[in-house]
């Protein structure tokens, strides 16, 4: 079981460094988290059962890590406070420039749908996955990254409107035209 293991851990690693730079948004942060987390499995390995999903054990450990963590430090950093030239990068392509535009709209999410959106857009992960590793229930998993896609959509196309307000407005405009919308609104 302990080449198996450690195999097993070894694959895993890109996916958990994926989910550890979404979390921490710090290469080396993330690094660290990643190398406690595989510490944290290599000590706890004899409670993982042989059979039942590994990647998803492996998240939750990273997952559990970083809260630990931040529960430790309980002090957060600004991004106000990090020099503009930080930020910035070279060259004017728009790639570039779209890709920072769609980090800092990543970073407006909350860490649960960032956490979620991550774990299926980039590392693949079924939503039943997602919901095991993320102790959610698979019907949240999926709220959870459909809220953050349409979130972004709405980010990124430019409206700052919350789905809520947009929501409102189309039922006014259905009150305007006539019975529908009150009939929605009554059954709410």
């Amino acid at each position: 079981m302990t080449n198996d293991f450690h195999d097993q851990v070894i694959a895993l690693l890109p996916r958990l460094r994926v989910q550890a730079l979404s979390l921490t948004r710090n290469r080396a942060a993330a690094d660290d988290l990643v190398q406690d987390a595989v510490c944290n499995a290599l000590s706890a390995q004899h409670s993982f059962t042989p059979g039942t999903n590994f990647p998803a054990w492996m998240h939750r450990i990273l997952r559990n890590r970083f809260i630990s963590d931040l529960r430790k430090k309980r002090e957060t950093g600004d991004i106000e406070d990090v020099p503009t030239a930080a930020l910035a990068c070279s060259g004017a392509h728009e790639e570039r420039l779209a890709v920072k535009e769609l980090a800092s709209a990543m970073d407006r999410l909350p860490a649960d749908q960032r956490e979620a959106l991550v774990m299926v857009v980039m590392q693949g992960m079924s939503y039943e996955e997602l919901a095991e590793a993320s102790g959610c229930a698979v019907g949240t998993a999926k709220s959870r990254v459909f809220r953050a896609r349409r979130q972004l959509e709405t980010w990124l196309e430019g409206e700052e409107q919350s789905t809520e307000t947009v929501r409102l407005r189309g039922v006014v405009a259905r009150l305007r035209q006539g019975g529908a919308a009150r009939d929605e609104l009554r059954s709410r």
